[in-house]
């Protein structure tokens, strides 16, 4: 994993949840959407992410990535 991808995703979830998901939350790994991450903050980052990195990920669906470490794989899958 590229590893400064990990410490830029918990800074854009923060962004994208007006900090009810912190930098350091996002980094413990554990669910977004139990720490917070509602249907808005996921649009948020996904449009964040898309605007850092060039590439569209799913994030925030029933069955998506839900921690921050599957948000990382599937950008660094689609770099």
């Amino acid at each position: 994993m590229i590893p400064e991808l990990r410490p830029i995703l918990a800074r854009l979830i923060a962004e994208a949840t007006s900090g009810s998901v912190g930098v350091g939350d996002a980094l413990a790994g554990g669910s977004l959407r139990a720490l917070g991450l509602d249907s808005l903050a996921a649009l948020r980052l996904i449009d964040a992410i898309d605007l850092e990195f060039g590439v569209e990920v799913e994030v925030g669906g029933v069955l998506g990535p839900d921690t921050l470490d599957d948000i990382a794989q599937s950008v660094e899958a689609r770099l």
